[in-house]
């Protein structure tokens, strides 16, 4: 289990990327849902012991992480948003050279880990040909093989999914679902479909805070029966966000259907919607940003 408590970084530009974050994960998969410029990325590094917060704490099982980074390191596998290899190397070779850095000296050993990833992944026809002449979707396979090595508990993936086409996703998908099933997986993500489709537990992020957290289940029966939607002309747009809580719009057939949130019928030919994972990412971004919004609004009246 992974526990963060009050964590806080601030950049030396005095940008606060994480604040007074608590969270605890248990073992499977857990999505950590954001757009872009949230926190995620910061909150994966700090937990990578990649950075050092400002504050706060962050254990795993028995590990003080901030205190003990390298023994986390011994038990984390971690794929960030964009990772390095040698193009002109091969699958093989890089996996191998990998592992060598993972620690595992023993050739008998290490040939064993290599060929056993490649086989998981789906990369052992590739093996031969070098990593620059794999598809984005090759590369985010190769990118788990490495995090594999060592056997890890604790494994962090950040944005995987982002530039996949359909079929790619699907596969990278039910790999990190096989794979979570016996230990900890954070995946990070502004993709609301790869945790609806993956992640028993999940939280979002806004502005460097945990603004909802919870079962994504529990979170779309909480909105049951209040997400409401309606085709518009784009000119009255402007106007029902003043009238009513859109929480998002989307262009459909030359014409913007709007999401709002009300807990009766709005009328007006408004019909309920479903009210998925999105309508609560998106109503959670909206009721954050307009906290946000009102104290400037305050002194500005003042």
């Amino acid at each position: 289990m992974l526990i963060i408590e009050s964590l806080t970084h601030v950049y030396p530009n005095g940008v606060k990327a994480l604040d007074d974050v608590d969270l605890t994960i248990p073992r499977g998969m857990f999505g950590l849902l954001g757009p872009n410029g949230a926190g995620k990325s910061t909150l994966m590094r700090t937990v990578a012991t990649l950075q050092r917060p400002t504050s706060g704490f962050v254990r795993f099982d028995d590990i003080d992480v901030i205190k003990q980074p390298e023994a986390l390191r011994r038990t984390l596998g971690y794929l960030p948003q964009d990772f390095g290899v040698y193009p002109r190397i091969s699958a093989y070779d890089m996996l191998d050279h990998m592992a060598v850095l993972k620690g595992v000296a023993d050739p008998r050993a290490r040939k064993d880990t290599v060929e056993a990833l490649l086989y998981q992944v789906n990369l052992w026809d590739v093996r031969g040909k070098a990593l620059a002449g794999f598809s984005g979707g090759m590369r985010q396979r190769f990118g788990v093989a490495q995090a594999l090595i060592g056997d890890p508990r604790l494994i962090i993936v950040d944005e995987p999914t982002a530039g996949l086409d359909p079929e790619e996703r699907n596969r990278f998908l039910n790999l990190l679902a096989e794979i979570g099933e016996n230990v900890v997986v954070i995946l990070s993500t502004h993709i609301v479909e790869d945790v609806a489709d993956l992640c028993p537990s999940m939280a979002i992020i806004c502005d460097g805070r945990i603004v909802r957290q919870g079962a994504p289940a529990a979170l779309m029966e909480a909105l049951r029966g209040r997400v409401w939607m309606k085709a518009i002309e784009k000119a009255d747009l402007e106007a029902c966000k003043a009238r009513y809580d859109v929480i998002s719009t989307r262009l459909f057939s030359g014409r913007t259907v709007i999401h709002v949130l009300a807990d009766s019928d709005p009328g007006e030919g408004f019909i309920r919607a479903r009210g998925g994972l999105e309508d609560v990412y998106f109503s959670t971004l909206s009721a954050t940003r307009r906290r946000v919004e009102r104290p400037a609004d305050a002194v500005g009246a003042a």
